[in-house]
């Protein structure tokens, strides 16, 4: 019996942000329309690095490309939408957004300096 949440995998994702085969992101679409879904944080890391990487798109346009999806699945994670911000709005890469993004609910145990100043904000 199959469950009733639907996760994306990165290639889903990103044929539906990129629209590069219609057929495949209009399946996307649909899906999106007759499923619960579930977005997970380690899909969208590796959209991001995708998108950023080998398409070379900026950082705040794969934010709002991600965004964008994100809100057509109704997907409410209030900590990947926080470690979207800070990635589109920071030069810290997509995993060290997410440790901050949880550091309201978690101590985050790092040696990088300039993650655990942000973390703690001290400049």
């Amino acid at each position: 019996m199959p469950n009733n949440k639907l996760i994306f995998d990165a290639n889903a994702i990103l044929r539906y942000i990129l629209d590069d085969i219609p057929e495949q992101a209009d399946i996307v679409e649909e899906a999106i329309k007759e499923r619960e879904t579930l977005v997970l944080l380690e899909v969208i890391a590796e959209v991001i690095y995708i998108l950023t990487k080998y398409y070379n798109i900026e950082r705040k346009e794969t934010v709002e490309n991600i965004i964008n999806f994100l809100n057509e699945t109704n997907d409410k994670n209030e900590i990947l939408r926080l470690a979207l911000k800070t990635f589109s709005e920071t030069d810290f890469d997509f995993v060290d957004c997410v440790l901050y993004a949880n550091s309201n609910q978690y101590d985050i145990f790092t040696f990088d300096k300039k993650l655990n100043a942000f973390i703690h904000n001290v400049t």
